[in-house]
């Protein structure tokens, strides 16, 4: 099992049906990359404030030290600090002890009621996020596994549901095996089809993510979830009784989009995904349109990739592309067309970008303004990453370049340099939430994830 967490990012790289049709791809890079008419989000539910989301309250201690929406560098009181609280409540010897005892909870349903497994859950989740228990899971996690699938088949509580949901991606995340997308994939999706809470189904999404991206899915199999969240977008979530649900139809983008920083050459998923994410673009829910548009930037990304051995100069290759003269960057070339009216789509980021009127709150304009300048920003030059500042240096005559950084205690830093980065750091985020340095620091498979 040590060997799979250390494997597991290289081995879950994969290429496309189109990709893997050719004669001879290319090679996956070094970077971690693997795999009706339609209607807009009219009246989609409230995302919930983080203050009501209980069940994932880490998030909001999260965002306190990394805010994409409104800062560039994050150095808010450090990361340390942040984790301060929680160390200081489990410096306690007896945590194993106390990891123990809630697994042996989960594990004998039979005498637990509602109210218990959802405090053992509680209790179980927390101790996962803030601790990296790999070596306490051994032996057990499959174990677990099924009875937190059966506490979503009871149907019991969706405050039950959710925090299975959320122990289900801590297991994954923690100690992952080949077979766990085998085990979880049929169960987590009749949890999507099945429950009526939109907020379950929500979190079902990304847990479906988190097992097919670390729970040995093939690649057929990547692409395959991916066709079945992008009907949920295509639909506004009415493939699965979820119609104009914003929490779904926003958890189907964020997957979609954590599952194509796998895939090596997103081609032919782009001339698939690109009217169904271009329609979200009109969404009345702000999280919708920040999420398709976070999509749109990575698929232009992802369509340049290095020159090989005996191409033409990118610049020749492509008139429009400024190419990035820092020493040491590698030349990129342009592979394919993401969009077949790049000019009717810059027009609509722009009209994001700086959208204005009484409807929308004054945070989310500012979510809309900062997140589809970034967006824009990308399209027009795919190579510049979130939170590219185009200003030039005085000292330099270079451009800033992208600016948002984690920072790692008070001596590292993390440069999230690349759509494809930060959609991983989002999904991490969402597993993790305020444990995520400490799984960082001491788990390989969150560590690979961002190298």
């Amino acid at each position: 099992m040590p060997d799979l967490r250390r494997q597991v990012l290289e081995s879950k790289k994969t290429v496309s049906r189109k990709a893997l049709s050719r004669q001879s791809s290319r090679d996956t890079s070094p970077a971690p990359s693997r795999p009706a008419s339609r209607s807009h989000s009219r009246n989609p539910s409230r995302q919930p404030s983080d203050e009501e989301d209980g069940n994932l309250s880490d998030e909001t201690t999260w965002r306190q030290v990394l805010c994409p929406l409104k800062i560039d560098v994050v150095s808010v009181n450090s990361i340390d600090e942040m984790l301060a609280s929680d160390e200081a409540e489990l410096q306690s010897e007896t945590w194993r002890q106390d990891l123990d005892e809630t697994i042996e909870q989960i594990l004998d349903r039979k005498r637990s009621s509602v109210a218990g497994r959802e405090q053992t859950l509680t209790a179980f989740n927390r101790l996962a996020t803030a601790r990296y228990v790999f070596e306490e899971l051994q032996g057990k996690t499959e174990q677990i596994a099924r009875a937190l699938l059966k506490s979503l088949k009871a149907k019991s509580s969706e405050k039950e549901a959710s925090l299975a949901l959320k122990a289900l991606a801590l297991i994954m995340i923690t100690d992952p095996s080949d077979d766990a997308y085998e085990l979880m994939n049929a169960p987590l999706k009749d949890v999507v089809g099945d429950y009526a809470s939109p907020m379950v189904k929500a979190a079902a999404i990304h847990t479906l993510g988190a097992s097919t991206f670390f729970g040995g899915a093939a690649s057929s199999e990547v692409v395959e979830l991916m066709d079945f969240l992008l009907q949920i977008v295509e639909t506004d979530g009415a493939s699965v009784d979820a119609t104009d649900s914003g929490p779904v139809v926003t958890a189907a983008l964020e997957e979609w989009g954590f599952l194509a920083t796998q895939i090596e050459d997103l081609e032919q998923e782009s001339t698939e995904a690109m009217e169904a994410l271009t329609d979200q673009l009109q969404s009345s829910d702000t999280h919708v349109q920040v999420a398709a548009g976070e999509d749109i930037a990575l698929l232009f990304e992802k369509s340049f990739t290095e020159v090989e051995d005996g191409e033409s100069d990118p610049e020749d290759a492509d008139e429009d592309f400024e190419a990035d003269t820092t020493p040491g960057t590698p030349k990129l070339v342009k592979r394919y067309d993401v969009c077949r009216n790049v000019g009717q789509l810059k027009h609509r980021l722009s009209s994001l970008a700086s959208v204005s009127g009484k409807r929308l709150s004054k945070k989310d304009k500012k979510s809309l303004h900062t997140n589809f300048a970034d967006i824009l920003n990308s399209v027009e030059n795919p190579t510049r990453g979130p939170r590219y500042q185009n200003a030039l240096n005085q000292e330099t005559g270079k451009r800033y370049g992208s600016r948002l950084v984690v920072r790692i205690h008070r001596t590292g830093v993390m440069r999230i340099d690349k759509w494809w980065k930060l959609h991983r750091l989002r999904a991490l985020r969402r597993i993790l939430g305020g444990g995520f340095m400490v799984h960082y620091e001491k788990n390989s498979v969150v560590f690979e994830s961002l190298p």
